[in-house]
């Protein structure tokens, strides 16, 4: 389960990283880009949890920070996602199942708004700007903007596939197999089997007191 985990996440991580660099960041959208990895790091954590959330938002940030055409510190979009995987994850729905859209698409925005500024904050710490220049309203805007349009159509899908992955067939079929067995011992009490057993022991208990009576009425006879 473990692996397969990994194997979807890093599949999911690196489809995402490759479709950001050559489709989404393309599109010259004004203002901020469709943050597609921040999308999947957020559905992975309410499907996972907060420490796997976690871990795949570092490895997702740090896999985004070596990637061309970076052009900032490595590790600086790391800490944002590793960040937003923790803390997805704390908010996850019973299950990882989305019973309404409400929560998902808050914590979307949430996420949104609150990297880009956490990644100005850092950008700050290390002498980076740019943000400044951009500006920054127009960043928070549209970051929630696009991702909020984007979360519908990658999230749900991104969610089902990990609870796919996450699936244990084997033990299901054993879970079932032993339903099947507990099952069958109520049909095997309800079929009269445990009476029939009931009824031996009765007849063993009469032949006992039979004997007993037998052996006191020789005895009795002796005297």
């Amino acid at each position: 389960m473990r692996f397969n985990r990994m194997l979807l996440s890093a599949t999911l991580v690196v489809v995402a990283l490759v479709i950001q660099v050559s489709v989404l960041a393309r599109l010259q959208l004004p203002g901020a880009v469709p943050d597609l990895m921040l999308l999947v790091v957020l559905a992975l954590a309410f499907v996972y949890g907060h420490v796997s959330g976690a871990f795949i938002g570092f490895g997702a940030g740090l896999l985004a920070d070596l990637a061309p055409p970076a052009d900032h510190a490595a590790g600086r979009y790391a800490l944002v996602l590793c960040l937003i995987g923790y803390l997805a994850g704390l908010v996850r729905p019973e299950n990882g199942q989305l019973k309404s859209a409400l929560v998902p698409m808050t914590a979307v925005v949430s996420a949104a708004v609150g990297s880009t500024l956490l990644y100005a904050g850092v950008g700050a710490l290390v002498g980076d700007t740019a943000a400044r220049h951009v500006g920054l309203g127009s960043l928070l805007f549209t970051a929630a903007l696009y991702d909020l349009l984007l979360a519908p159509f990658t999230v749900p899908l991104i969610m089902w596939l990990a609870r796919r992955a996450d699936n244990n067939p084997l033990s299901d079929s054993t879970s079932g197999n032993s339903g099947a067995d507990v099952a069958a011992g109520w049909l095997a009490t309800g079929t009269g089997l445990r009476i029939g057993g009931q009824r031996g022991g009765l007849r063993v208990k009469a032949a006992r007191n039979r004997a007993a009576r037998a052996g006191r009425i020789k005895g009795v006879k002796r005297l």
